[in-house]
């Protein structure tokens, strides 16, 4: 069980008082870790009740090592996508499979 070595306060956090959609929050706390979020609704198909969400945002805190960490990310009808300098990146793809995946396009079968 993880055991909470002290409490750690927040300085900053805003409230809102409207409805949620669009959404937003941010906040910070005592000890430098930061957090902002925004979002909203969006149709993603032809019928009305296709409906989802789309949120950006970020985050930051200092890692034990004393790095300054941050993640920013979006989520959509593509996933969840987090970009930041300390996570790994995918090597590009070969010519032959971008080639194997531009024909499959073009003969309709992707």
């Amino acid at each position: 069980m993880y055991q909470f070595s002290k409490l750690i306060y927040l300085v900053r956090i805003p409230f809102l008082k409207q409805c949620p959609v669009p959404m937003l929050y941010s906040f910070a706390s005592e000890d430098g870790i930061q957090v902002e979020a925004n979002g909203f609704q969006k149709r993603v198909g032809p019928k009305p009740e296709d409906v989802g969400a789309v949120s950006r945002g970020s985050y930051s805190y200092t890692s034990p090592e004393g790095f300054l960490i941050t993640v920013n990310w979006v989520a959509d009808e593509n996933g969840f996508q987090a970009k930041g300098d300390h996570l790994p990146v995918a090597p590009p793809m070969p010519p032959h499979v971008v080639k194997m995946l531009a024909d499959l396009r073009a003969a309709g079968r992707l």
